[in-house]
């Protein structure tokens, strides 16, 4: 028999194995209900210990699915670590304002951007997208204590929330309003009007301590009609890599183009999509640098990025919706941190091209190809 626990000051699982010999006086029996060895109390037959095995494992497996459930947060690893755990610990915090929650999750830190991760952390993994007041860019129920009370928002909701937060917390935050691109189809059709905003945290006076911050990206993304919101926790949105942001954000003042980064609103509508999932490989440098791709059936066209993250499959999908394909695998080549791959199109048409790594969309382009 073999037993073992697991997750300490948490909840305690044990695990017996399946195939048991029947017990003999004096055998080690595991009593789950102290959760201690009992030698004193050996069972004379091995149906019933069976039995008692058998139910037994049936709880480990159902704790441990509980276990994993727990509270909804996403899990995280590296520099944020022990931020995330902490904040976790917290959960919704259902019956608080928005000025309870920021000191209750910010009090355990004293470090400005340690503030300012749990802040992002918190928000992230309890507020969801609002698809409808997204779509129609509504910009009621924006202000921070009705998010809080319906537990979505809009991007304007979300970036006004962490600016309101930041500041309970002492930091210098400010809510930016401008642009990004959500499908291929609006590659080469500048919006009409604003479409979304975030924020840049101000750890410092000067700018070289200023950090892209965007919530409503990091806790996830809608269905290209934007009827859906699919949770998926995105830490990269977190003091973004500047230049990777100026790619994928494009301000209405160009005061808050960190670091310096596309001239012009239609300059910025011609760049390719940039997946949420870029954000945590750190992408850096796609090749082509342009959206549209006018390219001859069966002539390879060469794709490449720079990361430093270790990358196991490059797969791409051409078309949507009914038109579709399914992921293909390609071969790629990963020299020194530059990932590159040729892809020939095997039909005539204009269709969206999606580049993914480890299942995951990094890049989009519209393609048009000709024989």
């Amino acid at each position: 028999m073999t037993a073992f626990g697991c997750f300490p000051n948490t909840v305690k699982f044990y695990f017996f194995v399946d195939t048991i010999k029947a017990p003999t006086a004096g055998a080690l029996i595991f009593d789950g209900l102290s959760g201690r060895l009992n030698i004193n109390n050996p069972y004379q037959h091995y149906e019933i210990l069976q039995a008692y095995f058998y139910k037994m494992k049936k709880i480990f497996i159902l704790s441990l699915a509980a276990f994993f459930s727990f509270s909804g947060f996403s899990q995280t690893v590296g520099k944020y670590k022990y931020v995330d755990e902490k904040v976790q610990q917290f959960g919704a915090l259902s019956t608080f304002n928005v000025a309870t929650i920021a000191d209750t999750i910010t009090a355990g830190f004293s470090d400005p951007e340690e503030k300012a991760r749990a802040i992002f952390y918190w928000i992230t993994n309890n507020i969801s997208i609002d698809p409808k007041g997204t779509r129609q860019n509504d910009p009621k129920n924006t202000l921070p204590e009705k998010v809080i009370e319906l537990r979505k928002a809009t991007p304007l909701g979300y970036s006004l929330l962490v600016q309101e937060m930041c500041s309970d917390a002492g930091i210098r935050c400010i809510s930016v309003d401008g642009y990004i691109k959500r499908s291929a189809a609006e590659i080469n059709e500048p919006a009409d009007g604003i479409n979304h905003s975030w924020n840049v945290i101000q750890l410092g006076k000067s700018p070289e301590t200023w950090y892209f911050t965007d919530a409503s990206r990091g806790a996830g993304f809608t269905d290209k009609k934007m009827s859906v919101f699919n949770k998926e926790f995105t830490s990269g949105f977190f003091f973004a890599d500047r230049k990777l942001f100026n790619l994928a954000s494009f301000p209405d003042n160009s005061a808050w183009q960190l670091g310096g980064g596309i001239k012009s609103l239609k300059d910025f509508y011609i760049l390719p999509i940039i997946g949420n999932y870029s954000f945590d490989l750190g992408l850096n440098k796609p090749i082509p640098a342009l959206g549209f791709i006018k390219t001859k059936l069966q002539k390879a066209v060469s794709f490449s990025f720079n990361t430093s993250r270790e990358i196991k499959s490059i797969t791409i999908v051409t078309g949507e919706d009914k038109k579709q394909s399914k992921p293909e695998t390609v071969i790629f080549e990963n020299t020194n941190g530059t990932v590159s791959f040729n892809y020939s199109f095997k039909k005539e048409d204009t269709f969206p091209f999606k580049v993914m790594a480890d299942g995951k969309i990094i890049l989009e382009y519209l393609v048009e190809v000709n024989e």
